[in-house]
C-alpha cells in the first residue's frame, strides 16, 4: 500500500499546489491512495468568507480552508478517478486551547475521514519566525510547546493523529533539545494519545528540512511502541509536487526497524491498518 496522509494544495495560504494536479500527480506515482489535509489555524488567521482585511498579508492570500468549495472539490475528484485512486477528505487542525470551540464547530459540519492534530502556533505567536521563542530560553520555550500541546489533547478528542510532533524542534535556532529533559511530558502526552484510540504520524519532510532526526524523533517513536501505541500514519506534508510522496518508503523501512508491523489509513475517522 502506497499511500501519503499529509498533503497540502491550493485551499492551504501556503501552497499553490492545485488539487487536481495533486490527483494526477499521485496517480503518476503510482499511489494507491492519499488524504488531502489542508489547513485551518484560528487564532492567527481567519476563515475565508469572513470578509476581514486580514485575510491578506504583504498582499498574499491569509485564510483558512474554503470549506464548501474544498469538500466539493475532494468528492468531484473521487467520482472522477475513483477508479485509479482512492481519495480521502482530511484537514490539519493547528490546535491550541482558546481555540478549542471552533475546531469542535467546524469538525461538526463535515464528514471527515481523517484529521491531523497540529500545535502550529502558541499563544497565537508563531514558531518560524521566532515570535514564540523571543524572550524564553530554550527550556522555556520547549517546555511550553508540550505543555500546550499536553493542554490541548486534554480538552480536544476530534483528531485521527498527532501531526509531526516535536516540530518545535525545525524552528528551534539553539540545537536539539534533549530528549531526556522533555520525556516525562511527552510521555503523558503519548500514554494519553493511546488511551483515547488516537496516534501519531511519522512525518517525512525532516528529510527536505535538513534535519538530522525523524520528525517524530527516534526516541519519541520509540517511546511511542514502548508504551503501546501502533496507530501510525505516514505523510510527506507535500505543498509541492517535488515533495508528494517523498520518502515514504524510507518512513516504511524506519519503522519497521523500530519493531512497527503496521502503519494506518483511515475512513470515516477509523485506522485502517496496512502491513509495512
Amino acid at each position: 500500500m502506497f499511500a501519503d496522509y499529509h498533503v497540502h494544495t491550493e485551499f492551504s495560504d501556503d501552497s499553490t499546489y492545485q488539487i487536481e494536479d495533486v490527483v494526477k500527480d499521485a496517480i503518476a506515482l503510482h499511489m494507491d491512495e492519499i488524504c488531502i489535509t489542508d489547513h485551518v489555524d484560528y487564532g492567527v488567521k481567519d476563515d475565508w468568507d469572513s470578509g476581514r482585511e486580514s485575510l491578506y498579508r504583504n498582499g498574499e492570500p491569509l485564510a483558512n480552508v474554503d470549506y464548501p468549495h474544498y469538500m466539493a472539490e475532494i468528492a468531484r475528484l473521487g467520482r472522477l478517478y475513483g477508479g485509479e485512486i482512492t481519495i480521502k477528505a482530511g484537514m490539519e487542525f493547528g490546535v491550541q486551547v482558546h481555540t478549542i470551540p471552533q475546531f469542535e464547530s467546524l469538525f461538526s459540519r463535515y464528514p471527515f475521514d481523517f484529521i491531523i492534530l497540529s500545535i502550529h502556533q502558541v499563544e497565537d505567536k508563531e514558531f518560524w519566525t521566532q515570535d514564540f521563542q523571543k524572550g524564553r530560553t530554550q527550556q522555556e520555550y520547549n517546555e511550553r510547546y508540550y505543555e500546550e500541546m499536553l493542554q490541548v489533547i486534554q480538552m480536544y478528542k476530534n483528531y485521527s493523529v498527532l501531526g509531526h510532533m516535536d516540530l518545535i524542534t525545525r524552528y528551534d535556532e539553539n540545537g536539539v533539545y534533549p530528549f531526556e529533559k522533555i520525556e516525562p511530558i511527552i510521555s503523558e502526552i503519548l500514554r494519553i494519545v493511546i488511551e483515547d484510540g488516537k496516534g501519531i504520524e511519522l512525518n517525512t519532510s525532516y528529510h527536505r528540512y535538513g534535519l538530522k532526526d525523524a520528525t517524530p524523533s527516534v526516541n519519541i517513536l520509540k517511546r511511542y511502541r514502548e508504551l503501546g501505541g501502533d496507530i501510525i500514519t505516514i505523510g510527506s506534508d507535500s505543498h509541492s509536487a517535488g515533495q508528494l510522496g517523498a520518502y515514504i518508503e524510507n518512513a516504511k523501512q524506519l519503522l519497521k526497524s523500530l519493531g512497527f508491523h503496521y502503519f494506518c489509513t483511515y475512513d470515516k475517522m477509523r485506522p485502517v491498518y496496512q502491513h509495512l
